[in-house]
């Protein structure tokens, strides 16, 4: 979508928008082609493996687009440029000089008499072949010596009566014989044909695309390939197709076709042949109710799971899935399981639901998340990521949680979890849980995350193995908090508890660096007093 009359002012590259990001999707360009954009204004939305953002522009001039909406393009990608206004880039005497030399060189061309013609004096609007032998006529009756109008001074309207001669025919004798061949040698152009709609191919030997199971149905109920309109890719056909054409009209079984009786030669290539043998009558197969399943055959798109449908993925879940198969294929890891008493933390959230006031309550999850936080701080390398064969260590620990979205999986990042008190992790949690079903959170809130924390207890589950999201060093995932039948000081009990399984990168993080790591958060959470100050 080129700007016209612009000179070239800015390039707009495909943004990193996330650390994580490594191509982007055009969804909608806020801005059309050839419209003055200016700095700052909002100019595109892009999906990014995280989330829907939308991209301001950083300079100011007239729009070129050059990435349509749907392209995906890596990061640095040339996605539209912004040029200089035409009066601004050009000078108006230039511009006026070039329009007056095209205005002057197609005069020129227009006033050349039969220059595109093959016949000397006639226009190439009339230059078909039954014209051209008009026009022979005509110069023949001149006397082949004398020149006809010149191009300009016969106008289109008078081109039907130009071929009128060709049906007078005692003047043709009167054309020298070499006149005929002369202008025979020389046709003129003929005129484009009209664009006509594609049709199925209806000539013997022409192959007809279509389907397998197409072609299966066509042969099961008679349906003739070359008569049926393909509304597949290029004009194939499909098994939609078939269908269509087999509803309305009979069914023909197949081996009638075969049987059927060829069309007579024509007299002068009859040749005396034996008679045929008379065909066996075949009996029509009954027609197949329509609601009837078909057997399952091998190799085809229907089998005995039904009709498969194709469903392709958005950007988000792309990445998921190859960030997830990267992971199980690169990672060696390893899991540890834990069973945590989860009592005292059931009397804390009742004592703070009882107190007057409104305030947010923290959840099960909000203390596994502070918990970490802190664990996180007293042990440096699972805080950390293997990177490019080193060990590398953050200075923040920032913890992210895994929440289910629209068809797809988000982690925002609750950022120095350490720091942070218990009120305001519940408070950050509930936000960014919100921003993620309102289809609102921003890359900046799902990236910085050091440490993962995912929880399906919720659901009822009590325990799972969770896919480490890499680069990190380490996830926990968090089961329900159920009663069960615990030992405490020597006597059975029966109080609430909760299982979590820590899986680690075992480059970085070894088995007694990781078992010191999940005791210190089964600690943690079984005395959530110190989660509070």
């Amino acid at each position: 979508m080129p700007c016209s009359g612009c000179s070239v002012v800015a390039e707009i590259q495909m943004p990193r928008l996330s650390d994580s990001m490594e191509e982007g999707t055009i969804l909608k360009w806020l801005k059309s082609p050839g419209e003055e954009v200016s700095r700052g204004e909002a100019l595109v939305e892009i999906e990014t493996d995280k989330a829907t953002m939308t991209y301001e522009s950083d300079a100011s001039g007239r729009l070129e687009i050059v990435a349509a909406e749907g392209d995906t393009l890596p990061i640095g990608a040339v996605i539209a440029r912004l040029g200089a206004p035409a009066d601004a880039s050009q000078p108006a005497g230039d511009t006026a000089g070039e329009v007056g030399a095209t205005s002057a060189q197609a005069q020129a061309e227009a006033q050349e008499p039969g220059a595109a013609a093959g016949v000397q004096g006639v226009p190439p609007a009339v230059a078909a072949p039954e014209q051209m032998a008009a026009a022979v006529i005509d110069v023949a009756r001149a006397g082949g010596s004398q020149p006809g109008p010149p191009a300009a001074a016969v106008p289109p309207a008078q081109t039907p009566a130009a071929a009128a001669p060709t049906e007078a025919t005692p003047a043709a004798p009167t054309t020298p014989p070499a006149a005929q061949p002369a202008a025979a040698a020389e046709p003129g152009p003929v005129a484009p044909m009209e664009p006509t709609e594609p049709t199925e191919p209806t000539e013997p030997g022409e192959r007809i695309r279509a389907s397998p199971i197409a072609r299966r149905i066509a042969r099961e109920r008679g349906v003739d390939l070359a008569g049926v309109r393909g509304s597949g890719p290029g004009g194939r056909v499909v098994r939609a197709d078939v269908e269509r054409e087999a509803a309305g009209r009979p069914v023909t079984p197949p081996a009638a076709e075969r049987f059927a009786p060829l069309p007579p030669a024509p007299p002068s290539q009859a040749t005396p042949a034996p008679p045929a043998a008379t065909p066996t009558p075949v009996r029509p197969a009954p027609a197949a109710a329509p609601a009837a399943p078909e057997p399952p055959r091998t190799g085809e798109a229907e089998s005995g799971k039904g009709i498969a449908t194709s469903q392709e993925p958005t950007r988000a879940q792309q990445v998921i899935a190859r960030r997830m198969a990267s992971s199980k294929a690169t990672i060696p890891e390893f899991t540890l399981n834990a069973e945590i008493d989860m009592e005292r933390c059931v009397e804390l959230r009742s004592r703070l639901k009882a107190l007057p006031g409104e305030r947010v309550v923290p959840s099960y999850n909000d203390l596994v998340v502070k918990a970490c936080g802190l664990a996180l701080r007293e042990h440096p390398r699972a805080n950390g990521a293997w990177r490019d064969g080193h060990f590398e260590l953050f200075s923040r620990v920032n913890v992210g949680v895994a929440v289910a979205g629209e068809g797809v999986l988000v982690v925002p990042t609750v950022f120095d979890a350490d720091l942070k008190s218990l009120a305001e992790i519940a408070g950050e949690t509930r936000r960014l849980a919100g921003r993620v079903r309102d289809a609102q959170v921003t890359p900046p809130e799902l990236s910085g995350a050091t440490f993962t924390v995912s929880n399906l207890g919720m659901f009822g589950v009590k325990s799972f193995t969770a896919v480490i999201n890499p680069p990190q060093a380490a996830i926990l995932a968090v089961g329900a908090v159920t009663q069960r039948a615990l030992v405490v000081d020597g006597e059975l009990a029966v109080r609430h508890a909760m299982d979590v399984t820590l899986a680690c990168d075992h480059r970085i993080l070894y088995g007694a660096d990781a078992a010191r790591l999940l005791a210190r958060i089964r600690e943690l959470i079984e005395e959530p007093l110190a989660l509070m100050r």
